[in-house]
């Protein structure tokens, strides 16, 4: 009884181990990528940031020195808040666009899969050459926007709308959104499929208004896709370089360099690859923890 056991035993084993062999076969061209693409990358960046390493000639190790910089560096941190600011707004912004649209593209209509489309273009179109569109659109010779805005009597002459912190940031938000807005429709779109329609009939027959089962049905089910849409966003936000570099070459006066464009002029105009280095790793540590606590007040709101 005992060698018959032990002999069913066996061949057990080995499928389990052929199995388990099999799936990390599976995985290993992935798990090849991302430490080749991320993890090797990161690691670099880490060592990078702890030396002070020039363009040209010999890095040289001062441990945390760039680190300590950062907390008295006031453009840094200039740099820092303006890009919290702008994901604040850009993200309220495209949430206040994208999710009454989701809404009505829901709705089964006539010509509901064109507005989809039309609405979806945006996207498509590269974040540089949507910039350089909306510098163009914004120019106060060849664009239109302060024409149309002269024409409708809202200001006195055609402006130049990257001219002023106000005009510029303003004109930043408008075109992210129109680029973005369609994206994010399409992740709430998805989520707003996925609710049962008889849980929404149940609730209407039951008197429930249609902000009563917007608030109390559809936001409930949808928590999950808005905490993805909202990490997409504001991961994005955070991350932003081509709009102000290409629309307002950080300007007006400097007060639209983000925390990217920052880095960017740390590392490749002043060449100061070893702050650059460790401001990256910061910000990738302030990415991490958003994540963290977004997933995090998720799961909350899913126990209560």
């Amino acid at each position: 009884m005992t060698g018959s056991g032990s002999e069913i035993l066996l061949p057990r084993r080995r499928r389990r181990r052929r199995s388990n062999w099999r799936g990390l076969a599976y995985i290993a061209p992935a798990m090849a990528l991302v430490i080749v693409f991320f993890i090797m990358p990161v690691l670099f960046t880490g060592w990078m940031s702890l030396h002070n390493w020039p363009l040209m000639g010999a890095s040289r190790w001062i441990g945390f020195n760039n680190y300590y910089r950062m907390v008295n560096d006031t453009r840094f941190m200039t740099a820092l808040n303006f890009t919290a600011y702008y994901t604040i707004i850009v993200t309220i912004a495209i949430f206040a666009v994208a999710f009454p649209l989701a809404i009505f593209v829901e709705k089964e209509r006539q010509f509901v899969s064109a507005y989809r489309t039309i609405i979806f273009l945006p996207v498509v179109v590269g974040l540089a050459t949507a910039s350089l569109l909306w510098v163009w659109l914004a120019n106060v010779d060849s664009g239109f926007i302060g024409p149309a805005l002269k024409a409708l009597g809202l200001l006195e002459k055609s402006p130049n709308l990257l001219a002023t912190f106000d005009t510029a940031f303003l004109t930043v938000v408008v075109m992210v959104v129109w680029k973005i807005a369609g994206f994010t429709m399409i992740i709430l779109l998805t989520g707003l499929q996925a609710i049962p329609s008889e849980l929404t009939e149940a609730a209407r027959i039951d008197g429930a208004g249609r902000w009563q089962r917007f608030r109390h049905l559809t936001l409930p089910l949808m928590r999950k896709t808005i905490a993805l849409a909202l990490i997409v966003s504001v991961t994005g936000s955070i991350l932003a370089f081509d709009q102000f570099y290409i629309m307002t070459s950080g300007g007006p006066q400097n007060k639209m360099i983000s925390v990217v464009y920052y880095i960017f002029n740390q590392s490749f105009v002043s060449f100061n690859l070893g702050y650059g280095a460790a401001l990256s790793i910061v910000l990738l540590a302030i990415l991490v923890a958003i994540s963290i606590v977004q997933l995090w007040l998720l799961r909350v709101g899913e126990e209560r």
